[in-house]
């Protein structure tokens, strides 16, 4: 059986992004996501317009990944950047709050995350199962470029 920590994980995230978009109608982006910046580290906001499905499905895998109930603060500090400041020396920078947390919320309306309280989010079995599923598509794929993966299925 393959889990979403199993494949590479930029494929997993453009079709779970995919997914998102096409079946998960509580997942869309706000009006003011086009025009804001994801941190205060950024110069522009960003260039591709599903921007906000990959993010929220990189905040999936991340909550895959960690197993463990995980706080906006941390999605924030993994999400930030170094900000340039001219000739003074960069300094680190947390990612935006905002996109963070409406993503959380509108994937916890579609079933696929868990608020604990006191704690943080964890992902539900259902948003336990997308990504699986989502995995096994992706390896079938690479399947049948590579044949000598097909004993990981």
């Amino acid at each position: 059986m393959v889990n979403a920590l199993e494949v590479p994980a930029d494929l997993l995230i453009r079709r779970v992004a995919e997914k998102l978009r096409r079946d998960y109608s509580q997942v869309k982006p706000p009006q003011w996501a086009f025009f804001a910046k994801t941190g205060v580290f950024k110069e522009k906001p960003p260039s591709d317009p599903g921007w906000w499905y990959v993010r929220a499905a990189s905040i999936l895998r991340k909550l895959y990944k960690s197993g463990e109930p995980v706080g906006i603060e941390t999605f924030r500090t993994i999400y930030g950047g170094r900000q340039r400041r001219g000739s003074a020396p960069p300094h680190r920078r947390k990612g935006s709050g905002s996109v963070v947390r409406r993503i959380l919320q509108q994937l916890e309306e579609a079933g696929l995350v868990e608020k604990v309280p006191g704690r943080g989010r964890v992902l539900s079995s259902k948003g336990r199962s997308l990504l699986d599923t989502t995995a096994r598509e992706v390896m079938e794929e690479l399947v049948k470029v590579r044949p000598e993966l097909a004993k990981y299925l």
